[in-house]
């Protein structure tokens, strides 16, 4: 069957290209070559031949399939040279990656990778790096090392023509087909980018050193744990002595001072956040490694199916909504036009009621207020209660669904809410005699995935159990992976209706329309949105919230306002002449 669909195009056409690509800046192609699997008839064209042509060298129709190795890159250099993208796609990277999802790969998941997988031959590793360093220095070229680039990019078509064959028998045609659509999105808000404060980051990078030193005088005055510019354990223990906050501890008896625990514990205190973001900032984050293009968009690889749940993995460095959220501000649209910010709302819990059909779940998430529901369901408020009323509740009864969704326990659930482990087990005893179809369903996923050795979404991305999976993980993997499934097809659906779409950010979209449009951009993305959910559940539809940001108002993220506040206030003091005037933000 699955050959046969294979079978079914009447031309198949392998391609690579070769190309530059600057922090930032959309791609530009040196060479490409295509190969036609059936008949093995290969095209070459040079940079100069590939600018000539308004469409690729291939025909592109419903009977035609292109087939690449990490796709998004090609149909980078597609938009680059303005030609239409293929009609199908696969994408080998996406299918090697759901072949061995879970699986340990010794030589990693690039085209070297997966034909070392298959004991097949392939480049040296060294050779191709040369090659790289070849290609990233740029012409003019010697016709020696024209006819050196083309011969390599030559090599890894020549690749595909060997790995094809061995994973041909693996791959669902139709559903990579869907996979390979993602990829198609994916140059699409690659080559989009967000537009970005360039002036303003050049005064933060220039000034950044001496910015540094004025946070951390500024923000500590809130916690007094620094010494210089030392964060001082002893002091972090005696100021959450202070306000009475339990915090993780290692099996040393340390404090976890991990980055991961201040983000959790930052979402139940939401005191520690100026101090997190603090700490981000003066540790991790290099404002220099920030990928803007000459245009002042932020642009890198979105890394689509990198993770274990399929979802992307752009760099935390290079992406703009990888930093310290304070650095978001500098998101602002281009005159004329404004961004909307839009997410679905409590998605996790919209999708674990869809896929276990559990009614009062499913009831719940409908109310508007899933966490409210909840309390009112279990009998712990009254059925008229409200969240100014009971807001106290609905916070304990948030923190416990969350905790469920993260595979949570008792004691991490206590230190979380800050209250005893007696009242979180009783919680999470509420959250299982409340929602019993739910529990009977996770269980049964994680029998699933322990006694058959794997997982999979509704749209066919695979985990494989190696028998040392954490169970948490598993048990979250429906939720985690269907959610990406849903983000994919939001992505590929808004492209299709002519939706710019920055980019994608976890459980959410960046788009970008002229102020004039952008109410009916809105429109029309929620509706792919919702079209998108209820394609994955079954007809279930989760709910969208929206945040709209106009020029020349900038995008702001409430937990990292504190830290923008700051850095405005020392530029105004200490750099006057430029110093930039606070705006009013969306979000």
């Amino acid at each position: 069957m699955i050959r046969d669909s294979f079978n079914s195009f009447h031309e198949v056409w392998l391609i690579d290209f070769e190309f530059r690509a600057e922090d930032g800046n959309i791609p530009d192609p040196t060479c490409l070559i295509a190969m036609e699997y059936h008949s093995g008839r290969t095209l070459k064209l040079w940079q100069d031949e590939l600018n000539q042509c308004s469409n690729p060298p291939f025909t592109n129709s419903p009977n035609t399939l292109v087939i690449a190795y990490y796709a998004s890159a090609e149909m980078g250099c597609y938009l680059a040279l303005g030609w239409e993208m293929p009609d199908n796609l696969l994408d080998l990277f996406p299918e090697f990656r759901n072949l061995t999802n879970g699986i340990a790969v010794p030589c990693g998941n690039g085209l070297l990778g997966a034909l070392a997988y298959f004991g097949q031959p392939s480049i040296e590793a060294a050779d191709k790096e040369s090659m790289r360093q070849l290609i990233l220095r740029g012409g003019p070229y010697l016709s020696s090392e024209k006819k050196a680039i083309l011969d390599y990019c030559e090599t890894d078509v020549q690749a595909m023509e060997r790995l094809l064959p061995e994973m041909l028998s693996d791959i669902d045609i139709p559903r990579a087909l869907l996979r390979g659509q993602y990829m198609k999105a994916a140059a699409a808000m690659e080559h989009n980018g967000v537009p970005l404060d360039k002036e303003l980051l050049d005064i933060l990078r220039h000034k950044w050193e001496d910015i540094k030193s004025q946070l951390i005088s500024r923000i500590d005055s809130l916690y007094g744990i620094y010494e210089g510019s030392s964060f001082r354990e002893d002091r972090f223990k005696n100021w959450l002595i202070k306000k009475d906050i339990p915090w993780p501890h290692l099996n040393s008896g340390k404090l976890n001072l991990q980055d991961n625990t201040f983000r959790e514990m930052s979402r139940v205190y939401p005191e520690i956040v100026p101090l997190r973001e603090l700490r981000v900032s003066l540790s991790q984050m290099r404002l220099n490694d920030l990928a803007v293009g000459k245009d002042n968009r932020n642009r890198c690889i979105l890394s689509a199916y990198r993770s274990r749940t399929g979802r992307n993995q752009p760099s935390n460095k290079k992406f703009i909504f990888g930093p310290s959220v304070w650095l978001r501000s500098l998101i602002r649209p281009e005159p004329g036009f404004a961004l909307a910010y839009l997410d679905w709302a409590q998605q996790e819990f919209g999708i674990a009621a869809a896929l276990s059909q559990d009614p009062l779940m499913q009831e719940a998430y409908v109310s508007g207020d899933p966490y409210l529901s909840f309390a009112k369901q279990a009998g712990a408020v009254p059925s008229d209660a409200t969240k100014k009323s009971h807001g106290n509740e609905r916070e304990q009864f948030k923190a416990c669904v969350l905790a469920v969704q993260y595979g949570m326990k008792e004691h991490s659930l206590a230190v979380r809410l800050g209250q005893s482990v007696a009242k979180a087990r009783e919680l999470l005893s509420l959250h299982r005699g409340t929602y019993r179809q739910f529990w009977r369903w996770s269980e049964a996923v994680v029998d699933q995935a322990m006694l058959h050795g794997k997982l999979w979404t509704v749209f066919g991305w695979t985990i494989h159990n190696g028998g040392n999976s954490n169970p948490r993980s598993i048990q979250n993997f429906p939720m985690q992976a269907n959610g990406a499934e849903i983000l994919r097809l939001a992505c590929f659906l808004a492209m299709k209706r002519g939706i710019k779409i920055c980019a994608p950010i976890h459980d959410a979209i960046l788009i970008e329309a002229p102020i004039t449009d952008i109410d009916r951009t809105i429109y029309k993305a929620k509706q792919v949105m919702a079209e998108a959910s209820e394609a994955v559940l079954g007809g279930f539809r989760l709910n969208t919230d929206v945040e709209v940001i106009f020029y020349p108002d900038r995008y702001r993220d409430k937990r990292g306002e504190h830290m923008w506040n700051c850095i405005q206030d020392i530029l105004k003091e200490r750099h006057p002449g430029q110093y930039i005037n606070k705006e009013v933000a969306c979000r």
